[in-house]
């Protein structure tokens, strides 16, 4: 084996960018954007929401990097997809719930204002997200398969 073989193997760590530029990579990377905007508006304004934005900035920092450097390809005991079906629901309901409270309880502050019309923003991109992965990764599997709902 030559050492340019020992090179290409996938041992190593790299991230595709072909998967950065695809739709998927550009929901993760909004995803992402909007979570640290709208923990930085909660930083300056209203410091006990910041844990939502926090703990959804790593979740989506950590799937972005299993995603782009195809761990979950090597990681088969999981269902990725469905993963990161329910990663995408919780987080949109969790937002939802954020966003309502603190656009209640701004009270004129223009972070918490701020925060929450982000934070509803991002409801629809995780909701989106959510919609794409049923879509194509649940729905078209089951059809792919024969379990989808139109056999008799």
């Amino acid at each position: 084996m030559s050492g340019q073989e020992g090179a290409d193997s996938s041992s190593g760590f790299s991230l595709d960018k072909e998967f950065l530029n695809s739709l998927k990579g550009r929901i993760l990377l909004a995803e992402l954007v909007l979570c640290f905007v709208i923990f930085i508006c909660f930083a300056a304004s209203i410091s006990s929401y910041l844990a939502a934005p926090l703990i959804e900035l790593i979740i989506t920092l950590i799937f972005l990097i299993i995603f782009s450097s195809h761990y979950h390809l090597r990681i088969a005991a999981l269902n990725w997809p469905c993963t990161d079906f329910l990663r995408c629901v919780s987080a949109a309901v969790i937002f939802l719930v954020v966003s309502i409270v603190a656009a209640a309880r701004s009270s004129g502050d223009g972070g918490a204002i701020t925060a929450a019309l982000f934070g509803f923003l991002l409801v629809g991109v995780f909701s989106y997200d959510a919609y794409s992965i049923y879509k194509t990764e649940i729905t078209d599997r089951a059809a792919e398969t024969g379990n989808g709902a139109d056999n008799p």
